[in-house]
């Protein structure tokens, strides 16, 4: 087990370890543990005290955003960016909070990019209670994930823009790819945004007012960046059916080009082959002037054929 803890009173945070951080002299203690074994869970329920089902939702290894409000506080689950190796279909790892009046400890398995940013907040003083450390954390992701949503919708707009035949099978791998990271975020957005407004709402005085605005604030940006992943899945959709009209489109070019091929040398092939035959008979086999008269029969029937496809339009795109 890692972590590390803080004791904040009076506007000046100060580092502790884990275990200094629960002497209760400060205004507010923030336990940050990282941990996936047993030991977090033997910490959480014999030095923290705190109650077996609130043991297992701190280390659960498969979670969703949610919120549960209790009596003496409030546990909440969010999901945010990591820099560590994460599953392809898992794209946001999580860090649950049980936060009460003067003690939040947070757990994560993978570290988040925004415990950087939450760190760096309570060391400058801005976080004085549970309120604000909740807000920083959800601010922080929020913030962390808006450039990159803002991103994929840049990248489906360069694929709309680059539409073409021949860039078919490069650009229906960036669409793929695309599409797959939207539907990787939006699934953890949407009970995301969800989890923060049920937070907003919860009653107790430990919350205050402008923390509860903070939190809503942030669940609004994660509903309008779950609309825009929609939005982008959607777009990444259609953008797929145009790139497989495109497809079928330049087969059938190919195709066409192939048939008019087939069509030209069939009869030139047909004659080629009468005259090749080493049979007797041959309408004028022995002439001088065969060969340039088969020549100049094979030439026109090309042209004749190219020009009855050139009428029937066959030959235009």
């Amino acid at each position: 087990m890692s972590g590390f803890g803080y004791r904040i009173a009076d506007g000046k945070a100060e580092r502790v370890s884990v275990k200094d951080a629960l002497d209760g002299s400060a205004r507010l203690a923030w336990i940050h543990l990282s941990a996936t074994n047993a030991e977090a869970a033997a910490w959480l329920r014999d030095q923290a005290q705190l109650p077996e089902y609130l043991v297992e939702a701190l280390i659960a290894q498969e979670t969703r955003p949610r919120c549960d409000g209790f009596a003496a506080g409030a546990f909440l689950n969010l999901r945010g960016r990591t820099q560590e190796d994460i599953d392809s279909s898992d794209l946001l790892a999580s860090v649950r909070i049980w936060a009460t009046r003067g003690r939040v400890i947070s757990v994560t398995r993978k570290h988040l990019i925004a415990t950087d940013t939450v760190e760096q907040a309570v060391r400058d003083g801005t976080v004085s209670d549970p309120g604000d450390l909740i807000t920083a954390f959800a601010t922080a992701i929020t913030n962390d994930l808006d450039p990159v949503v803002a991103d994929l919708g840049d990248q489906i707009d360069d694929c709309e823009q680059q539409l073409d035949a021949d860039r078919v099978f490069e650009l229906r791998r960036r669409v793929t790819h695309v599409r797959i990271a939207a539907i990787g975020y939006r699934r953890f957005l949407n009970p995301q945004r969800a989890a923060l407004e049920k937070m907003a709402q919860l009653p107790g005085d430990w919350l205050a007012t402008d923390d509860r605005a903070h939190v809503a604030a942030a669940a609004d940006r994660a509903a309008r960046m779950a609309e825009e992943l929609e939005a982008i899945r959607e777009r990444s959709s259609l953008i797929h059916e145009t790139l497989t009209d495109l497809r079928a489109e330049l087969i059938d070019t190919r195709s066409l080009i192939i048939a008019i091929a087939a069509m030209v040398f069939l009869p030139l092939t047909f004659i080629t082959g009468l005259y090749g035959m080493n049979v007797e008979g041959l309408p004028y086999a022995q002439k001088p002037w065969a060969f340039d008269a088969i020549i100049i029969a094979c030439v026109a029937i090309s042209t004749g054929i190219v020009i009855y496809f050139l009428r029937k339009h066959w030959l235009r795109r």
